[in-house]
């Protein structure tokens, strides 16, 4: 079975696409359709940064809806700012 390709709507450029949609729901249809696997990764990457800045239990609906709006914002499906994080870059880490 040959990749999948999508036009990347967050790195802005034709790249392998993900599997299948990570969510049952329109935002995981939307981010199947245009997200790519590696901006993808990244998000999860980043995603933990607010489940640990908010302690957000994903097995509520509550932790849930909140990271349903944080990665629609974060793929720019919905207007909006991302929830602040806690996350600071250590200092002796390159730019």
């Amino acid at each position: 079975m040959s990749e999948r390709i999508v036009h990347c709507r967050l790195l802005k450029k034709d790249l392998p696409g993900l599997a299948r949609p990570p969510y049952k729901n329109e935002l995981g249809q939307k981010i199947y359709n245009e997200v790519s696997k590696e901006a993808w990764d990244r998000w999860l990457k980043d995603s933990v940064k607010y489940i640990n800045t908010y302690r957000l239990d994903l097995a509520s609906s509550e932790g849930q809806k909140f990271m349903l709006k944080q990665a629609a914002v974060y793929f720019g499906f919905e207007e909006g700012e991302l929830a602040a994080t806690a996350f600071v870059p250590r200092e002796d880490e390159p730019k």
